[in-house]
């Protein structure tokens, strides 16, 4: 039987325990490592930041499971933007003045990034950007992008139109920093493939149709959508004026199955890049990358799969670009020993990760860049009698 001695020592040791978690002691009585995440939680663009809350969390209960990083364990915080430029730009303060967050991801979205960025740098903050699509990371020391670059997206689908004997081109987009940039890329590239460029169509938030943008554009050889929710209502529009050109994504943001819900049939044959992404595929599990298959498969077994309510299309509730976050802050942590930003930002610098190892299935090499992928894919949406999946059509 426990006396009185043995219950004050159990009841004294309770209590320890108990001090230790609410200081944020890790095993080794080392403090927890906080990764932050800044992310529409909320609203019509939840689905991203809580597919990115699921990956990062998988990772971080990975890296915990096997005994944390040098002993200490992580945690991760949240802040909701709620597409909010006002609260990212506040979150993004928070996090940055916050010692025990050692790593950012996010805000998404450029505009929001473009707002955050320079705090980021003055508090030497290593952030990692996985839903920013267009600007230049190169300039930045503790800023490191996780998206396959704009760039990159664009020159490939400029590439695959050429091939396909397109000769004209218009862009619907909105009139934000991402649609200037894309406006501007087009001018530039466009022109080079030998692609007539018939101008931007500047879309509203408050649109309720994009019928009038197409058929300005209905005899172009393609019309190039947005990525965010919007393209979607250009791809309606399309179909509903029988355009007979092709739809191209400006970005990997059409692989959200939220573009099949709001398109419908419309989006069948549309084409977009994107960072490795096998789910829709139909490629056996059995020849997907190892990483990606591993890290998919662990989501799947969390938290399950996006079921399109009109569509029955379905996607991994997790963002494979965003697990690359933490596990590039894994791989530099283990590298450095440390956590300093100034040792963290080099060992960023200097990964060179094979494909067949990341969460993603993308190679990771940021270089002085920062650019953590270096070659897109480009993807097909098709329809069957089994459902939708996607092929690729990257050229060779």
């Amino acid at each position: 039987m426990r006396g009185p001695v043995g219950t004050l020592t159990a009841g004294l040791a309770v209590l320890a325990l108990t001090a230790a978690g609410c200081s944020g002691k890790a095993a080794g009585d080392k403090p927890e490592i906080q990764i932050g995440l800044i992310s529409p939680m909320s609203g019509p663009f939840a689905v991203l930041g809580i597919s990115q809350q699921n990956s990062l969390k998988v990772e971080i209960d990975r890296i915990n499971a096997a005994g944390g990083l040098d002993g200490a364990r992580l945690k991760l915080v949240v802040r909701d933007s709620g597409l909010d430029p006002g609260k990212a730009v506040q979150a993004a303060n928070e996090m940055a003045g916050n010692g025990a967050v050692k790593l950012v991801v996010g805000p998404a979205l450029t505009a929001f990034y473009d707002a955050a960025k320079g705090s980021f740098e003055k508090s030497r903050k290593p952030n990692c950007q996985p839903a920013v699509a267009t600007g230049d990371f190169s300039g930045l020391k503790y800023g490191f992008r996780s998206q396959d670059p704009f760039k990159l997206d664009a020159a490939l689908v400029v590439d695959w139109l050429k091939k396909e004997g397109v000769t004209s081109l218009g862009l619907v987009y909105e009139g934000d920093d991402t649609g200037k940039n894309t406006d501007a890329l087009m001018k530039e590239l466009l022109p080079e493939a030998g692609i007539e460029y018939l101008g931007w169509e500047t879309s509203r938030p408050d649109d309720q149709s994009h019928r009038a943008y197409v058929e300005k554009l209905k005899d172009a050889g393609a019309i190039m959508v947005s990525s965010s929710s919007s393209g979607a209502k250009t791809m309606a529009a399309a179909a509903q004026a029988g355009y007979r050109g092709k739809i191209v994504g400006a970005g990997s943001g059409m692989q959200n199955i939220a573009f099949i819900e709001a398109a419908g049939d419309a989006a069948d044959g549309a084409v977009f890049p994107a960072p490795r992404y096998q789910f829709p595929t139909r490629e056996p599990r059995a020849e997907w990358m190892p990483g990606y298959r591993r890290h998919i498969e662990a989501i799947e077994s969390a938290y399950g799969k996006n079921v399109g309510p009109k569509t029955g299309a379905t996607s991994p509730k997790g963002a494979a670009i965003a697990a690359d976050c933490v596990f590039a802050f894994e791989q530099a942590v283990k590298s450095t020993k440390s956590t300093d930003p100034n040792k963290l930002a080099a060992a960023f610098e200097a990964l060179d990760v094979p494909a067949e190892r990341t969460p993603s299935g993308n190679a990771i090499k940021p270089g002085a860049s920062h650019e953590f992928y270096h070659r897109v894919h480009l993807y097909q949406w098709s329809k069957d009698g089994k459902g939708w999946y996607t092929t690729e059509i990257t050229p060779s």
